[in-house]
């Protein structure tokens, strides 16, 4: 999703501490190298103890691994630009009475936009599942950065776009499309198997 633009909360900074910051910023990066860039998130036992011992607050440690956890959210967005056409797909899936399907594939002279869309009888849902609103995640290879754009639904469809940069070859051929569904925030906790539609 597009992230809001961040502004600057106050002009105050105290130039005192620029070496210290950029310390912090040194062990960051420091941190992702040394973990091969997969460092997880630490045990809460772990970050109540480091609260105690540097004088800092619980929920302020948790929240900044857990910015860092989820780095992926602030790699910059590819906005599509220099539309050049739409690519017919039509390819669908049925899993559990759920019917997955790619309609088309907009093409950008940037990237490329994959609308994905979820369809099922709704006639027997409860409150809880009518409400209930999973994400995913698209995965095609090492070679793309694929990330989603937006989502909207309700009353047995779900819709959403996916970013891919670089573009899709045109001609889409044995491209495989996993899409991967979670409960947010909990993007490494997987709900059921992966859905793959073949091109």
């Amino acid at each position: 999703m597009e992230r809001m633009p961040y502004e600057r909360p106050t002009t105050h900074y105290d130039e005192r501490i620029k070496q210290i910051d950029e310390k912090i910023c040194e062990l960051i990066n420091q941190r992702k190298d040394t973990s091969d860039n997969n460092p997880g998130y630490p045990p809460f036992e772990y970050i109540s103890n480091w609260a105690e011992k540097f004088n800092l607050y619980e929920d302020l440690l948790k929240s900044v691994f857990g910015s860092l956890w989820n780095e992926k959210l602030y790699i910059p967005l590819v906005k599509p630009e220099g539309f050049r056409r739409n690519l017919p797909v039509l390819k669908s899936l049925e899993i559990d009475d759920h019917l997955f399907s790619i309609m088309s594939i907009r093409q950008y002279s940037n990237s490329s936009v994959v609308n994905f869309n979820i369809d099922w009888d709704n006639t027997s849902d409860t409150f809880e599942h009518q409400s209930r609103h999973a994400s995913f995640d698209l995965f095609i290879n090492e070679q793309y950065e694929c990330r989603m754009l937006e989502g909207c639904g309700g009353g047995g469809h779900f819709h959403y776009n996916f970013i891919v940069s670089p573009p899709l070859p045109d001609n889409l051929s044995g491209i495989e499309l996993i899409f991967k569904e979670f409960n947010p925030p909990f993007r490494d906790k997987q709900i059921g198997g992966n859905i793959v539609i073949q091109l």
